[in-house]
């Protein structure tokens, strides 16, 4: 046997016990195949979790209002699971299930992942769609109907552009932002206008709105990125839109690797409520914003044959410029 048959062989047996791995995992977690005590009870825990899912969902939406500062509490929109987050979440529970599907997203996440970004490797495969608000949601935030029409909206980070449809319908123009290949390759098929992350704060036109979702604790200087979008709106009706994971952990992803970013944006505060009303009243301020809106939501992610879902708790809110 020659070298590369050799080592062709090696890497094929490699691969089937790789999947072997996934697939003798994957049937471990279900009750058939939990035979000793602690696994068991750990997999009743598990079922047991499902069950409350009800429960789990209130909490996403939940916010202690005397926990908000004064002048936030009156800012405060009350959200719900709607159909749409349903639907969303309905959806993703079904591709978890897919196992052979999932079993080749593994795979190449596994061979990928040292040279290629999560972003990039999701767009490739068309998986990790991200919801963050609803139609509704959104409508409700922003206080406009659905008839509601405006300019031009900027998305910045805008992904595979699921999010950005929800906010697309109500503008004539629709411009994002993104650095991923695939992601790119998905926002041009949705015919998005495409713009550098360097040209959209110096083109000769504003914006009616700008996005920013969930982009602050990922990027190296959300400060100057707050002051960019401020100058970018149109003014006097511009508004910017704005999630933030809480508690806010900011990292950036370079090269596959997390590392902490230049400009360290500080937010006091544990809770959600104390860090929501420290960055109605410090951070935005400091920027030049004030707050018209804010809601909690939570930040769904589609699963993987582990998980049928993946959620983090934001604060989503809405911006106008501070008057001079």
């Amino acid at each position: 046997m020659c070298h590369l048959q050799l080592k062709t062989l090696l890497f094929v047996a490699w691969v089937l016990g790789y999947v072997a791995f996934l697939l003798a995992t994957r049937r471990m977690w279900t009750g058939k195949y939990v035979r000793s005590p602690f696994a068991r009870s750990l997999f009743m825990n598990m079922v047991s979790e499902s069950e409350t899912a009800g429960l789990e969902t209130q909490e996403w939406y939940r916010c202690g209002l005397d926990l908000l500062g004064d002048n936030v509490k009156p800012l405060f929109v009350q959200s719900h699971l709607d159909s749409d987050t349903q639907t969303f979440l309905k959806r993703s529970v079904e591709k978890s299930g897919w196992v052979f599907t999932q079993l080749y997203h593994s795979f190449i996440s596994t061979i990928l992942s040292p040279i290629v970004s999560r972003t990039s490797i999701n767009g490739f495969l068309s998986r990790g769609s991200m919801f963050v608000f609803s139609a509704d949601q959104f409508r409700r935030l922003m206080r406009i109907d659905p008839e509601w029409r405006s300019g031009r909206l900027l998305d910045l980070g805008a992904g595979d552009g699921g999010v950005t449809e929800v906010m697309g319908a109500h503008f004539r123009e629709v411009y994002a932002t993104e650095v991923s290949p695939p992601m790119k390759w998905h926002l041009q098929r949705k015919k998005y206008i495409l713009i550098g992350i360097d040209e959209w704060q110096h083109t000769e036109f504003q914006y009616d709105l700008i996005s920013c979702l969930n982009l602050l604790d990922r990027c190296e200087d959300p400060l100057e990125l707050l002051k960019a979008m401020r100058s970018s709106l149109v003014p006097g009706t511009g508004r910017l839109i704005l999630a933030a994971v809480l508690p806010f952990q900011p990292y950036v992803e370079i090269g596959g690797k997390w590392q902490r970013p230049k400009q360290h944006l500080r937010v006091k505060g544990k809770t959600w409520e104390e860090q929501v009303t420290n960055l109605s009243n410090e951070v935005f301020r400091e920027a030049g914003f004030e707050v018209e809106a804010v809601t909690r939501l939570p930040y769904l992610c589609e699963g993987d044959m582990y998980k049928d879902y993946y959620v983090l708790d934001d604060a989503v809110f809405v911006l106008k410029p501070s008057v001079e």
